[in-house]
This record gives structure tokens, sequence and C-alpha cells, in this order.
């Protein structure tokens, strides 16, 4: 029988009691990240038998339901439990995707007894919606961070998401997705920051229910992700999120908002030859980001923005990358790019860029941000928190006005600056002048660095001079070829 809601349990508590239990389940074999996933399953079971006990209606099938397993033990717990999976997982709605191709994986009794015990003594359907709820995502982050699980490759750092959606600033009545939207970490956010915006019942049931959407290839970080979302009131009666290869098929509708971070690298052997697919893509190839990007691209809607993380060589890369950054530049309005430090992601040593483009008109000019140069985080010691993007999103705010010549500012930031065709072919030099002082030797690479990432860019796409730019080159690296 559970206890009674206990006023002071909180976040911090309940996620040390999931992470004590954690410990003991591994040293059994059991892996953080199926150990996370069995925790899903019987937290909705059990919230399902808490929803029946206030009077609600149960949405779990006869005989597979929470009081079904918590009398058992032994095999028969341990037979019951599979039977529950195994028949839950054919299901439609939210159920189905609760426990998409659910397997146990504690195949010890005492253990899954354990689990079962630890879920039982929490009230957790009448806790309050957004302590459970940063439970789970505070459980989410804790495993995405470590190593072991190898789960860090489908969670992007919370801070970077925020900064992310303050720039982009979805609408309540827009629809958003994430074409590879791993454990909900962006939906959530563009969430808690949408419903702030009214309290109008019907524009808060169209958040809830139909605003957002979401897609992954994997199966255990469905369950994940459709969890997080249902514990935070979205997609109770149906997951906005499904288990499918967002990169199959031509968009199904288009959308007003895209965030993501897809996986970078190239598509896994065995996978679904893309271009015999489609034929919408501006062009084949097998590169992951370079196919979600053109993805993104279709998506949205006349006027729509997106959000993507990608790796530095998508700014200039030949072959596919050319062709598609042609086409981002000639149809999209590529405003801002913001140049990401190492050690803020699971994966050691990766370059990346977070591209925020508008569908519609074309790029005259970019904003590119710099928060690489002399700065170090790393997960363990120095996590990126969200104040370390202050400047950042102010700085694009400011931006926005500064659309309007009687706002313009030109304020010195030496990380901040607008780069316009015009100014590129005009100056010999490095177009980052204005950068903090750096040694000598650090300065002329940070220089040349920005000077080839843009003039590459626009080269690409045949609208640079280029003996200019060939001059150019010439005085940052007399060996410089365009």
């Amino acid at each position: 029988m559970a206890k009674k809601i206990n006023t002071n349990s909180n976040e911090q508590s309940l996620t040390k009691k999931v992470w004590k239990l954690a410990d003991v389940i591994a040293a059994a074999g059991v892996g953080f990240t199926d150990y996370i996933t069995q925790l899903t399953y019987l937290l909705f079971l059990k919230m399902d038998d808490e929803l029946v006990t206030l009077g609600g209606k149960s949405a779990i099938p006869t005989g597979y339901a929470w009081k079904d397993l918590i009398e058992l033990d032994g095999l028969e717990l341990l037979k019951q439990y599979e039977n529950t999976l195994f028949e839950l997982s054919k299901k439609d709605n939210l159920i189905g995707s609760i426990f998409t191709k659910a397997q146990n994986k504690i195949q010890q009794p005492v253990l899954l007894k354990r689990v079962i015990s630890f879920i039982g003594e929490e009230n957790w359907f009448a806790m309050d919606g957004d302590l459970k709820g940063s439970i789970y995502e505070s459980i989410l982050e804790k495993n995405g961070q470590d190593k072991k699980s190898g789960a860090g490759q489908y969670f992007t750092p919370r801070a970077l998401i925020n900064a992310m959606v303050d720039v982009v600033q979805p609408k309540i009545t827009e629809t958003v997705c994430d074409p590879a939207c791993g454990t909900g970490g962006f939906l959530l956010a563009a969430f808690d920051y949408m419903k702030q915006q009214s309290a109008d019942r019907d524009k808060l049931r169209f958040l809830k229910n139909e605003a957002l959407s979401g897609n992954d290839i994997t199966p255990l970080v469905v369950t994940l992700a459709s969890m997080n979302l249902y514990l935070h009131g979205i997609g109770t009666d149906k997951s906005p999120i499904k288990c499918t290869d967002s990169l199959e098929r031509q968009p199904q509708s288009l959308v007003d908002v895209v965030l993501a971070n897809p996986p970078f690298g190239t598509r896994p052997a065995g996978s679904t030859d893309i271009s015999a697919m489609r034929d919408d893509l501006y062009v084949s190839t097998s590169n992951n980001q370079l196919n979600f990007l053109q993805h993104i691209m279709l998506m949205l809607k006349n006027g729509g923005r997106a959000a993507v993380v990608l790796p530095d060589n998508v700014l200039f890369e030949g072959g596919a990358g050319e062709t598609i950054r042609k086409r981002l530049l000639s149809d999209f309005n590529l405003h801002t790019i913001l140049r990401l430090p190492t050690g803020i992601f699971y994966a050691n040593g990766v370059k990346a860029n977070v591209l925020f483009f508008t569908k519609g008109g074309s790029t005259r000019e970019i904003w590119y941000y710099d928060y690489r140069t002399d700065i170090k985080h790393t997960l363990a010691t120095n996590p990126i928190q969200r104040h370390h993007l202050d400047d950042f999103v102010a700085c694009c705010l400011s931006a926005r006005q500064a659309d309007k010549p009687e706002n313009r500012k030109d304020d010195f930031n030496p990380r901040w600056k607008r780069f316009t065709k015009d100014e590129i072919l005009q100056r010999d030099k490095t177009i980052l002048t204005n950068l903090p002082i750096f040694t000598t030797h650090r300065k002329a690479q940070q220089q040349q660095c920005v000077f080839l990432l843009l003039t590459i860019l626009f080269r690409r796409v045949k609208v640079l001079n280029m003996p200019m730019i060939q001059r150019g080159l010439t005085n940052l690296h007399p060996k410089a070829k365009p």
C-alpha cells in the first residue's frame, strides 16, 4: 500500500533514492539505461493504479495492472511482469508508446521486487506535475552524463536547449517538432516556454495535445521521451512521440518551429537508402546531419523558424554540403550562427554550431557569436549553464531590434559580429579584428579560422569576388588558397 504523500519528498531526495537503487541493480549486471526503462514501465503502471483509486478509469487491460504484480514473488512475479510487457507493447496510443518493444531486463526476481517496492512507496499521481516531471528529467540528465550508460548520445545540455528556445521564441499557437527527439528535451523546453503565454483553456489544450511532435528511431528512447512528456501533462491520451526514422519519408505535415540536435556521422550499416524512398530531397547523401538539415528545411512552413545543432563541416563541406548550403542561403534567411565550445556533449572533442534560420527570403547577413575561443567546459567539472549563454541570447534579441535603422547599435562585443556580403568583399584582412587580445599566435589562428569559415560558406554558393578573397587569404596566410 502506498504511503501517505510526504510533503518533504522533493526532487533531490527522490532522485538520490533512484540512483541508490540503480547502484544495487547495476551490481547484478543491469545497465543504468535498462534500469531507468524498467522504472518507467513500473511507474506508469503505478500511476494508472493510483488513478483508479481516485475513481478514474484504468488504461491497462484486465490482468496486467499494478495490482496483478505487487502480491507476487519469485518466478511468478517474473513471468507476470514479462507477460505484462508483452501485452502492453501491442497496444496503440500512449500505452503503445510507453511500452514500445518492451522487454524485461531485470532477471532476478528479488531485484525486480525491490524496484516495485520502491515505486510503491510514493503516491506519484497526486504529486505535483512539475515535481515529478523534474524528478524524471533529472534522472534522464544524470543518466545522459554517465559515460558507462552510453545514453549521452541522446542528451543535449538543457542550458543550450533553453538558449535555443529563448532565441526562436515559439508561440503557444504554433506547432513545434524535433525529428530526432531523444528523450524529449527540446519539446519540453518549448512547452515550458509556451505555456506561460496564455491561460486560455483552448490554447493550453492545443499545446498539450497537438502542438508538439517528435520522432526517434530507438525504442527505449521513445519510451523515455513519451514518459517524460506524460509526466509533464503532455500527450496523456496519445503520445506525440513516434518510433520511426524521420528521414525515410517526406514530412507528413509542415510545422512552424523545428528544434533539433540530429545524430552526427553516416547512416548505420543496413539502414534504408533514403534516396530510394524520397524524391524531394535537394541531394542524395549518406551523411546523417546533411540529411536531417535538408529534411528540416523541407518540413518548415513558409516563415517557419529552426534552430539546429550541426557539426563544423556542414559549413564548409563540398559536394552534397555545398548543394544544401546553396539552397539554405538562397531560400532561407540564415541569420545567426552560434559557435559552440567542445566539452559540452557526451562525445569528447565534438565541434559544433547552432544554425538559426527562417524559411522564405534569402540570407543578406549573418550574425556570428563565437562561444568557443578560450571557453573551457567539461561535463564533470564545469558543465555549461544557462547563464553562460546569457550574452548570446541578449545579442540575438538586440539584433532583432536593430533591424530598424533607428534602433541599430554598433556596440562593441568581442564575440558577436555581423557579416554582410559587402563586408567580406571589401575587407582584405580578417573579418573579426575586434576579438579579445590573445597572444599573437592565438589571435592569428582565430582570425584565420573565422575568416575561412565564412568565406568558404559564401564561396560555395558563388557569391564572392574570388580575386578579393585570394588577396584576403594571402594576407592571413601566404600559402592559403580559396
